[in-house]
């Protein structure tokens, strides 16, 4: 197991890349599954996910591999297709449950282990399986696996009870071979569901209502292979801000998806942290005193509940209280303990958090216990005194490409290091 090291108290300056979506990149690979011909994903990052999909793929009948060794193009085509999603895998990686939907309307079978990936929270696959039912699929819960089946799955008129967006993802993908017209009501309004939205229509889907939280789908009877860029990435174009911000530095950040991220630059520009549009990208500046603030994590296009943890961070060294409203995960606040062995002063009560600000952080060991909790903690090292060492990084690696080469090119100061603490 390897951690990181960060030396803290360097200002970042520099231009930084952002990447191609984790959160997009992982249902738009899968959707590999419904497409007749091959497929040429370009702008995928190279994470520990998008490997667990692409090993997925091969053992579902469905190769996907990077192309090269360094570039971020992924090749797919759907072949001989199986029906099941192993535990081993599934169990690493939360969005595996999403090949549920392709399957039962490519074989009219699936059988999929109950899925894993970060612990902030149940996220119970319900609204997945009640929707799919409404579709005309069966399902049996056994031994921990979904087994579902369907003759074949209709049309059908379905109100989500929350804005899921695994669900709403799932059901987008069955319902494009689906017969006949599904509506979705309450769909998930995130940009990550546009973009899976997007690739479905490239390859001959007919959808309507991209981006609201109404969306018409008339199946249709086959898909085509295409060639589609995934979008950037969002949250790490946000954690990018907000290490610009707590070092006081500035950082230009280029193929960085403003739209998208209009919640946080609006939270953030109140906190103190200025924007600019530049030819080249948006222009992070982080000089200026960190000001308190209250967010609250809401579906899109409110605040992210992604981007909760590293706002805390950034909290931490804002003059006054600043207060944390979780309303989509009920156990995202793990990194809470972790921030105050470094001197923060954070207190929890029920799915509140009040940060006092104005304290001096100071390096420690510390550790990961989700992907989002990670970058917090890089982020909170980034302006602590001395060496912070953050432990079972494996979370981060799940969703950020690199980053500590990238950070490092803007002055940072951060290796890898085999962790000889760590459990066996």
């Amino acid at each position: 197991m390897e951690k990181l090291v960060i030396k803290g108290g360097k200002t970042l300056q520099g231009s930084l890349r952002i990447s191609g979506s984790k959160n997009a990149a992982l249902p738009v690979i899968l959707a590999s599954i419904l497409v007749d011909g091959p497929i040429l994903y370009k702008n995928v990052p190279r994470l520990r996910d998008i490997n667990t999909t692409n090993k997925l793929l091969k053992i579902l009948g469905c190769p996907a591999a990077f192309t090269n060794e360094s570039g971020n193009d992924v090749c797919a085509e759907a072949k001989r297709l199986m029906p099941e999603a192993p535990y081993d895998l599934v169990k690493t990686m939360r969005a595996s449950v999403l090949v549920l939907g392709p399957l039962l309307a490519r074989l009219g079978q699936a059988k999929v282990a109950l899925p894993g990936g970060c612990a902030i929270g149940a996220r119970p696959v319900d609204l997945h399986l009640k929707a799919l039912e409404r579709m005309g699929a069966e399902f049996e819960l056994d031994s921990g696996y979904i087994f579902g089946r369907c003759k074949e799955l209709r049309g059908a008129d379905i109100n989500f009870d929350f804005p899921t967006v695994g669900g709403t993802e799932n059901l987008l993908m069955a319902a494009s071979l689906a017969k006949g017209r599904t509506i979705l009501r309450n769909a998930a309004r995130e940009p990550e569901v546009a973009d899976l939205a997007n690739f479905l229509v490239a390859c001959g889907a007919k959808i309507t209502g991209i981006g609201s939280d109404t969306l018409h789908i008339e199946g249709v009877q086959s898909l085509k292979g295409c060639e589609y860029s995934i979008m950037p990435d969002r949250i790490e174009a946000g954690t990018f801000m907000a290490a610009a911000a707590i070092t006081g530095g500035e950082l230009l950040l280029e193929q960085c998806p403003q739209e998208e991220l209009s919640a946080v630059m609006a939270k953030m520009h109140d906190m103190g942290v200025a924007f600019s549009a530049k030819p080249e990208g948006l222009l992070v500046s982080g000089t200026e005193p960190i000001k308190a603030a209250d967010i609250v994590t809401k579906p899109h296009p409110g605040f992210p509940t992604d981007m909760q943890a590293q706002l805390m961070a950034l909290m931490c060294l804002a003059a006054g209280s600043s207060t944390v409203e979780e309303t989509i995960f009920e156990n995202r606040f793990m990194h809470v303990p972790e921030l105050n062995r470094m001197g923060a002063d954070i207190h929890l009560s029920g799915n509140k958090a009040v940060v006092r600000g104005g304290k001096k952080l100071a390096g420690a060991p510390v550790m990961a216990s989700d992907l989002r909790a990670s970058a917090s903690l890089v982020l909170a090292g980034l302006a602590a005194k001395n060496e912070t060492h953050v432990q079972r990084i494996y979370h981060l690696d799940r969703g950020y490409e690199h980053i500590e080469h990238k950070l490092n090119a803007v002055g940072a100061e951060i290796s890898r290091e085999k962790d000889p603490d760590a459990p066996a």
